[in-house]
């Protein structure tokens, strides 16, 4: 039996991308000074606007526009004509301290609770399959590689003309339950003035999609490069980027559940962030040592409470061992309560502002990637 998925990525210069960026530049700028810095940071751009909100307890000392307009010039946001220019845009910020009541639930030792409680409550996933050696399904692994060797052939000048903003779309063929070929492959990227666009398919297919997808790719692959022809006017002219937009494409493409919670800008004791980390280091690991095939992992906490509420485990019919089996696992052999997990992974360090680009699994310099034995 045959059947398609497909799944998508942007590059750092996406919008949405921008934002996360810029709070999760944030958020490692307080962990850097402060390692106890609770931070919880939203950022909004339009056409030459940056927009800073949330809410931050630090003893950081923070130039919040310096590392704003930092993040646009790596980015590569340097003229005004790409939507906006890192040197001369606005920025506005509205950042006040965190809600006590909040505080009081996950802070070891505080109010009624005597170690570190979820810094809220809701249901995270994590996702892991033996398609790809990271151990993530073969559609946003592709998708990733092909907007991330868009941001890296821009930036040396192997393709000069183009610009920060662009997306991919890989569509895979499966054949009982196996990837096997790449069916559609779909990229867009901003680029300069007057580029014909005959010369961007081809420097595109032959510099990016190729090199990337070729082991899958066939004749009858079909391929859209810009399919709607110029893309000229792109980033924040183009369209509003909002911090926490693109939830599949910071996990695993729409292939598995997402809980909803977003990522970038908020510090590790936030569960969101956290637990969902650990999940994907539960599922991954469970793959990795012959457990299962595929394996979906989801946990779930209440605010203020250490123990997880729920623990949920499902291998899609790929293990030998049932669901209460593998929960079982699970409990022995994983970090499970807030303070295990950022302990377990140290993740009071600055470590987030690469994630906040291409993906936040798959990634093996991550210490929620690494490889376990499991006794």
């Amino acid at each position: 039996m045959k059947k398609l998925f497909t799944s998508e990525s942007v590059t750092e210069g996406h919008p949405d991308k921008v934002c996360d960026q810029i709070s999760d530049a944030i958020l490692d700028e307080c962990l850097s000074q402060d390692p106890e810095s609770r931070v919880a940071i939203e950022c909004l751009t339009k056409t030459g606007v940056v927009v800073v909100a949330g809410e931050l307890t630090t003893k950081a000392i923070l130039n919040i526009p310096k590392i704003a307009r930092k993040t646009l010039n790596e980015i590569g946001y340097t003229k005004s004509s790409h939507g906006i220019h890192a040197d001369t845009c606005a920025i506005m910020t509205h950042v006040e301290e965190q809600s006590p009541d909040i505080s009081q639930g996950v802070t070891e030792g505080e109010g009624e609770f005597t170690e570190q409680g979820a810094g809220d409550q809701g249901m995270m996933f994590g996702f892991a399959c033996n398609e790809t050696k990271e151990l993530m399904p073969l559609p946003i692994s592709l998708a990733h590689k092909l907007t991330e060797k868009l941001s890296n052939v821009r930036k040396s000048k192997e393709i000069d003309y183009l610009c920060p903003d662009g997306k991919s779309q890989v569509t895979v063929e499966y054949e009982h339950g196996k990837p096997t070929r790449v069916h559609t492959v779909v990229v867009s990227s901003q680029h300069d003035e007057g580029i014909e666009q005959s010369k961007l398919k081809e420097d595109i297919l032959e510099k990016v999609i190729k090199p990337v997808c070729g082991d899958y790719l066939d004749e009858n692959t079909r391929y859209f490069i810009n399919p709607t022809g110029k893309f000229v006017l792109g980033g924040p002219y183009a369209d509003a980027g909002l911090t926490g937009r693109k939830i599949i494409v910071d996990t695993y493409g729409g292939m598995g559940r997402h809980g909803g919670g977003a990522f970038s800008g908020k510090d590790p004791s936030k569960v969101d962030r956290s637990a969902a980390y650990a999940a994907r280091f539960i599922a991954k690991n469970l793959v990795s040592n012959g457990f299962c095939g595929k394996c979906e992992v989801g946990l779930s906490y209440a605010i203020g409470v250490a123990e997880p509420i729920s623990i949920f485990v499902d291998t899609f019919g790929t293990s030998e061992k049932s669901e209460e089996e593998l929960v079982e696992v699970v409990k022995k052999n994983f970090p499970l309560k807030p303070a295990e997990i950022l302990k377990y992974f140290d993740m009071k360090k600055p470590i987030y502002r690469p994630t906040a680009a291409y993906g936040h699994f798959g990634d093996f310099d991550y210490p929620w990637e690494r490889l376990i034995e499991i006794k």
